[in-house]
């Protein structure tokens, strides 16, 4: 089959590769009809991200048809499923409570010394994100083995375009969930540090789950624009002054809550982005979370801080003596995505909630190469990016 590998840093490549097989009863093996380029992808194409090895098949963001299922699969051939970027036993202890992001299962015993020195807890498995989350070859192929698939994947609804529902892999329950644990009430104001998918859907998330005022905060026009259609006030932070602004914003208090969607990658947040690039590009330095100080620095005393942004390692000048002293809530984590699928399918086919607006490109799989150079380079008009494994070149 052809899909798309790592050969190093802002070298991926199209290749061929074996195909996938059933190697357990629960394995189910889907051919691949939409798959997404996620920002976190980026970190993988940056080489920020350790342990991705060469020719290791990248991607999370995926869905298709079953084509072959093992003894132990309730799905069968030839139904369209979306799969969760969470690999889930459904058994285990955090599994049993829905915390599926935290599974003790999914991720192979020998690469658990790989993530207990970062993280204190082995990690549960993703898929296409690097050895540290198990080497799970990933969703940008024309074919992927889905292990657990009787707890993952969620079947499509007859009728439903898989541009719908192919978000509800990943980035639109990360969205959710980051409103979810902004702890958001009717009333609120509601801040939002980036305009990419998973900020854009934290936007609408927020709208939806009550929030008075959502302000959004970026500097590509698009993006800004795209947040404001949603009914967000926005703030260019290369033309204005964020804390000045959203001071204003709310008569001198700050936010009731603070989302930051950006990450470990936030260098143009603030001025002392070159220096923290440099040194992370290089392996000497922590991540530079220049959105969550931002956004600790703004939120009101006694605020809600969610942080859905992904963070791989320590932090440089984290500002916790305000985090302390203001009497701030955070809550951060990989997205439970299982939890709510089957929710927000519900909302998407009542249509509460619109998931194609932030699509801007559609390409072949053999173009994902151009795909990923550009969504980096140029994130103006790259908001997102769909590859079509059965899409002419």
């Amino acid at each position: 089959m052809r899909a798309l590998t790592f050969h190093g840093s802002h070298d991926v490549r199209v290749d061929t590769v074996p195909d996938p097989e059933i190697v357990n009863p629960r394995d189910a093996i889907i051919e691949v009809t939409s798959t997404a380029i996620c920002g976190s992808d980026l970190h993988l194409y940056d080489g920020v991200i350790p342990a991705v090895q060469k020719g290791d098949i990248l991607g999370h963001e995926f869905m298709g048809r079953v084509v072959d299922v093992g003894s132990g699969s309730t799905l069968k051939k030839g139904q369209r499923v979306v799969v969760p970027f969470t690999i889930s036993c459904g058994q285990c202890f955090h599994c049993k409570i829905q915390q599926f992001s935290a599974c003790d299962n999914s991720n192979p015993a020998e690469k658990q010394e790989l993530t207990e020195p970062l993280f204190g807890h082995p990690v549960s498995g993703l898929f296409g994100y690097s050895h540290l989350t198990g080497g799970y070859p990933g969703g940008q192929a024309e074919y992927v083995r889905v292990p657990f698939s009787d707890v993952g994947p969620i079947v499509v609804p007859e009728g439903m375009e898989d541009d719908e529902v192919l978000f509800l892999s990943d980035i639109l329950p990360t969205g959710w969930m980051a409103a979810e644990n902004a702890e958001i009430t009717a009333g609120d104001t509601v801040a939002v540090w980036g305009c990419g998918p998973v900020g854009l859907f934290a936007v609408q998330s927020a709208r939806i789950m009550g929030a008075h005022q959502v302000i959004a905060i970026d500097h590509h026009p698009r993006r800004l624009e795209l947040a404001r259609q949603m009914g967000a006030k926005v703030i260019d932070y290369s033309q204005t002054h964020v804390l000045e602004a959203l001071m204003e914003m709310t008569g001198g208090i700050g936010p009731d809550a603070v989302i930051d969607a950006v990450g470990m990658e936030s260098h143009g947040f603030a001025p002392d982005n070159i220096l923290d690039s440099v040194k992370q590009k290089v392996g000497m330095g922590a991540d530079a979370p220049h959105a969550l100080r931002m956004a600790i620095m703004a939120c009101r005393k006694g605020g809600r801080i969610s942080m859905p942004g992904v963070y791989g390692g320590f932090a440089d000048k984290f500002p916790l003596g305000a985090l302390m002293e203001k009497g701030l809530q955070l809550r951060t984590g990989q997205t439970h995505v299982q939890r709510y699928t089957h929710d927000l399918m519900r909302r998407i086919q009542e249509g509460e909630i619109d998931t194609t607006f932030m699509i801007s490109h559609r390409l072949p799989l053999e173009e994902a190469p151009r795909g990923y150079h550009n969504f980096k380079e140029n994130q103006n008009d790259w908001t997102k990016v769909v590859l079509k494994p059965g899409m002419a070149v």
